[in-house]
């Protein structure tokens, strides 16, 4: 869960504060000591920042965020990746190129769609010396099922050195002997080449190709591989479980859970790609999800006494009824419900129910938030608490005495 430092920085960006803006980007951009990482999160408050001409924001934009992340916000993007190309940023050039391709600028009349782009973008386009048609020539042959293979090499390495994103992952492949699940494949033609491979599949990755990222992960592991690296692999399998590699995301999030001994919050990463997985429609992830934060009962005690929130307690007693009403949401036991630190418990994806350091006999435990009225509902709540004092609700025994002093012993006898 966020830390305090995260607290406030956090609350300092929403208010709009640009340097709070830039410095939560950062956090979900290479991850914080409690924060995971999360791309499209750190893209919108960066831009938020570059919005207010914090350069570094856009610089940071063009040398961290792939094409996958920054084409459904490019009406947002974009501009930051004009600034950072003209920066002279090689990463932000590239997505610029990609950006423009997808969905290109009308330039003006009598000027080219190259002209159009800034200089340094030009320099990111395919290399002029190689046949334009060398992509689609590679693509008609590789559909064939009786194909040249020699040919079908030629053109693949052609399209590949043009900048074809499709032809450096297969040539990369092709290079590792592996498909893209990173399964050894038995070839005729020629010997391993990881160091090759992986040029091929970082410049595929560059434009935006999680599978490539995926790729590298499993060369990087290879016991063969003279470089072998588990720390490169898990960076590359990141990568691709930004992107959106279900695979990877799935990896990512059973990795995290394996390592939680090594750092409590591990189990809250381990929950963020697993959903991420599930979400993709993964068949192991959910399995796994509910060995982490397992479904909660179907009743609460706290149920019987939604009717009972009355406008009066809701005006008198704000924070008490929120907690009743989290309490009946996320099927919270009494003492969690009273006791919970509401705004550091919610990490967005799921809540840290964590309440020993005030009552010895709980157990620190995880709880979803699983669907978009939860969301909403536990965002109130949380503004709730950030505008009120909490210290006026007391310790667990004056807490406790004012729900059973406001909703009555003989109906809390009953929950």
């Amino acid at each position: 869960m966020a830390n305090r430092d995260e607290l406030v920085i956090i609350r300092g960006a929403r208010s709009g504060d640009a340097a709070a803006q830039l410095a939560l980007g950062k956090l979900y951009l290479f991850g914080g000591a409690s924060l995971p990482q999360n791309m499209p999160t750190a893209l919108h408050w960066l831009c938020r920042a570059a919005t207010q001409g914090v350069a570094e924001a856009w610089q940071l934009i063009g040398a961290n965020i792939p094409f996958e992340v920054a084409q459904p916000a490019r009406a947002q993007a974009l501009e930051w990746f004009v600034r950072a190309a003209q920066d002279g940023i090689p990463a932000a050039v590239r997505v610029l190129a990609q950006l423009r391709r997808v969905d290109p600028a009308p330039a003006a009349a009598g000027q080219s769609r190259q002209a159009a782009l800034p200089a340094a973008a030009q320099r990111a386009l395919p290399n002029p010396e190689v046949p334009a048609s060398a992509p689609e020539a590679w693509r008609a042959l590789e559909a064939e099922q009786d194909a040249d293979q020699q040919e079908l090499l030629r053109l693949r390495a052609l399209a590949a050195q043009g900048g074809d994103r499709d032809a450096q992952l297969a040539l990369g492949l092709h290079l590792a002997r592996m498909n893209s699940e990173g399964d050894r494949v038995e070839s005729s033609s020629g010997t391993v080449n990881f160091k090759r491979a992986l040029r091929w599949l970082a410049q595929a990755g560059e434009q935006g190709l999680a599978d490539a990222w995926f790729a590298m992960s499993r060369i990087y592991i290879r016991p063969e591989f003279s470089q072998r690296s588990a720390s490169e692999a898990q960076a590359c399998l990141e990568r691709a479980a930004d992107m959106g590699h279900s695979g990877a995301q799935l990896e990512c999030g059973i990795h995290a859970w394996r390592a939680r001994r090594g750092a409590e919050d591990n189990d809250v990463r381990a929950v963020f790609w697993l959903q991420k997985a599930a979400a993709q429609g993964s068949a192991e992830a959910p399995q796994a999800l509910e060995r982490i934060a397992p479904a909660p009962p179907p009743t609460s005690w706290a149920d019987p006494l939604l009717p009972l929130l009355t406008r009066e307690i809701l005006s008198s007693q704000p924070l008490l009824a929120a907690r009743i009403e989290l309490a009946a949401l996320f099927r919270l036991t009494r003492a969690e419900a009273l006791l919970l630190d509401v705004k550091s418990a919610d990490q967005g994806h799921c809540l840290v129910v964590d309440i020993r350091a005030s009552y010895g006999r709980s157990k620190r435990r995880l709880v979803l938030v699983r669907t978009a009225a939860e969301r909403q509902k536990l965002d109130r709540i949380v503004r709730l608490f950030e505008q009120v004092d909490t210290d006026m609700e007391g310790n667990y025994r004056q807490r406790l005495y004012r729900l059973k002093s406001w909703l009555g012993a003989d109906m809390m006898a009953a929950a």
